[in-house]
């Protein structure tokens, strides 16, 4: 299997090819249009800031070649953001996969720090079992079903493509977060996590799978995901 890694100037994404070196696969690191587009499997990592990048992406050309394959893409973190619709970081237009616009965490409470940094839960929407934990979510519950009704109705066989991604995950995982700015929760929503309020913590269209965590930083969770993405 041929893994290539999108090449470009955003950081951590060495973290991520050695992840995958550790599991016996030896990715390509690439901003080739040819290579990524021959890959079977391609990974858009990263840690930066969304307009810098988006930029450095649009002068060689790669936004396009991203939106344009056709294989299983995984985006992490920035990845995430990047194939949303805007950012208000930098206010930039960004690849447009997911209809959704990337806000920055506003704090409510004294104890609110950003960035999201640390390990916390996500919660995987199955059909009609997301479940809400506490008052906060509550208050949200109807928007959060909402989307996730919507979600199932529209693309149900797209779904149990999603619920892959994360296959063989105990029920009380945990993953690895470092970020400021967040999806809310929206159509192409497939995990939620909360800090402040819930948002995006993975997700999936077509062939795109996303996670705003970092899985090559999040021990055997993270591994089984990576092992997931490459081999459903």
């Amino acid at each position: 299997m041929k893994v290539a890694v999108v090449k470009y100037n955003a950081g951590n994404i060495f973290s991520v090819i050695h992840a995958l070196q550790r599991m016996g696969v030896e990715p390509l690191l690439t901003d080739s249009p040819q290579e990524l587009r021959s890959a079977d499997r391609v990974i858009f990592p990263g840690q930066g800031e969304a307009s810098g990048a988006m930029h450095y992406l649009r002068e060689r050309g790669l936004d396009q070649v991203i939106i344009s394959l056709n294989q299983p893409v995984l985006g992490i973190c920035i990845g995430q953001q990047l194939m949303c619709r805007h950012s208000e970081e930098g206010d930039v237009d960004c690849l447009g996969i997911f209809d959704a616009e990337v806000k920055r965490f506003v704090p409510i409470r004294h104890e609110d720090k950003i960035p999201h940094m640390g390990w916390n839960s996500i919660e995987i929407i199955h059909n009609s079992q997301f479940t809400i934990h506490n008052s906060w979510m509550h208050q949200h519950q109807s928007a959060i079903v909402a989307a996730e009704d919507k979600f199932r109705i529209q693309n149900s066989n797209l779904q149990i493509q999603s619920e892959k991604l994360f296959q063989g995950l105990p029920p009380d995982a945990f993953v690895y977060f470092v970020h400021s700015y967040y999806v809310p929760v929206c159509d192409h929503t497939a995990a939620v996590t909360e800090y402040i309020h819930p948002f995006s913590a993975a997700m999936h269209k077509d062939n795109f799978y996303a996670t705003q965590f970092h899985p090559e930083k999040s021990g055997a969770v993270g591994q089984q995901i990576l092992k997931n993405f490459l081999e459903n």
